[in-house]
């Protein structure tokens, strides 16, 4: 299958000339674009110096700011001092992670180590290898460890960030209304599509994952900064199939372990983009895979498995509405919001209740209970 064309323009030599020459570690030298991302919600490209490589992200204005970077960059730079393969985000000659210039903001990265097997394929790909579930569930342990000791507040309000307001909340419809609220390029946009009727048939046909909170919560329920995109295209391999590097913190920002994780198995199980080819038998093995491999660093209980999979038919859907919110008031893409709204968040939720979708929930109940 075809990569999705990227929304947002390449990055030109010129343009990175003029950007790389105000961070010192780029400053004068010559440097080549060796490869540009083809990923939609940004404009990314290599870039190689006598000194080595670099990332440069550009980003339009209203999508990302300064504001709305930099706590993803201090979370990025939490999880590298404890040790975690991250990007270094380079700052400028002023000190400054993020350089803004007229519409466009821009990040420069150092990369991580590890081969980049899935760069040419979609992402949601699922797991080329078995292994690869378990080690990348390992991985996803050892971010929360080392993200339970950074105490910042959730990232402002921004297009496209892995939150976690609805489902938790006594009342996730009057949340889901205050969400779409918020933002007024998506409210309007929802207006004609009875869209407050269908989510509520949702919750009511899924139930809502949070209802009736157990006496003695979790502690991977406690607020965490997480990754939010959790899936095989975000991470970087080892010769020995374990987790060499983790990139693309564009959708951290706080919501908890239990979120992470279900984020994770719906993202990296189920085969989104062939969904005729879903095997729920082959799907559950991937998630426990990757629970398996989550558990070997961080106990789960039964009730915490029961909650990750009850979140997992509706853990999208606040990132979809962002999604739709994005396409429609940044990018006035219809067709695209259309998709985020239709294929996205409602049919990724209708699939869990059609016969494959019970299937693979009932194979994974049963093999977390194993």
């Amino acid at each position: 299958m075809a990569l999705e064309a990227p929304a947002w323009p390449a990055i030109t030599p010129a343009e990175a000339g003029a950007v790389l020459a105000r961070f010192p570690a780029s400053a004068g030298r010559p440097f080549t674009l060796a490869w540009h991302s083809p990923r939609p919600f940004s404009a990314a490209v290599r870039v190689e110096v006598p000194e080595g490589t670099f990332f440069l992200k550009r980003h339009h204005a209203r999508l990302r700011s300064p504001a709305t970077l930099a706590p993803e960059h201090a979370f990025m730079a939490h999880l590298h001092a404890r040790g975690l393969p991250v990007p270094l985000v380079e700052t400028t000659h002023d000190g400054a992670s993020v350089l803004a210039q007229g519409d466009w903001t821009y990040e420069l990265l150092r990369p991580v180590p590890g081969a980049d097997l899935y760069r040419d394929r979609q992402s949601w790909t699922p797991f080329l290898k078995a292994c690869h579930a378990p080690a990348a569930g390992a991985a996803l342990a050892r971010l929360h460890l080392a993200a339970r000791d950074f105490r910042a507040p959730a990232r402002p309000d921004c297009p496209l960030v892995g939150s976690f307001t609805i489902l938790p909340a006594p009342d996730p419809m009057a949340a889901a209304r205050a969400y779409v609220a918020a933002r007024p390029a998506l409210a309007g946009w929802l207006e004609d599509k009875g869209w407050q009727s269908r989510l509520a048939a949702l919750f009511t046909a899924l139930g809502t994952a949070m209802a009736d909170p157990p006496a003695m919560p979790s502690p991977l329920q406690r607020p965490l900064w997480t990754h939010n995109d959790w899936h095989p295209s975000n991470l970087l391999w080892a010769d020995d199939n374990t987790v060499a590097g983790i990139i693309d913190f564009g959708l951290a920002t706080q919501t908890s372990a239990l979120h992470d994780l279900a984020t994770a198995i719906e993202r990296c199980a189920i085969p989104w983009l062939d969904l005729a080819s879903a095997d729920p038998a082959a799907c559950a093995q991937a998630a426990l895979g990757l629970i398996a491999g989550y558990r070997s660093l961080v106990p789960l209980s039964g009730g915490d498995l029961a909650r990750v999979i009850a979140l997992l038919p509706l853990v999208h859907i606040e990132f979809a509405l962002s999604e739709v919110d994005y396409f429609i008031g940044i990018l006035n893409d219809e067709a695209q919001a259309m998709i985020a709204w239709d294929d996205y968040l409602l049919g990724h939720a209708q699939w869990f209740l059609s016969d494959a979708g019970r299937a693979f929930l009932g194979a994974l109940e049963q093999g977390a209970q194993a």
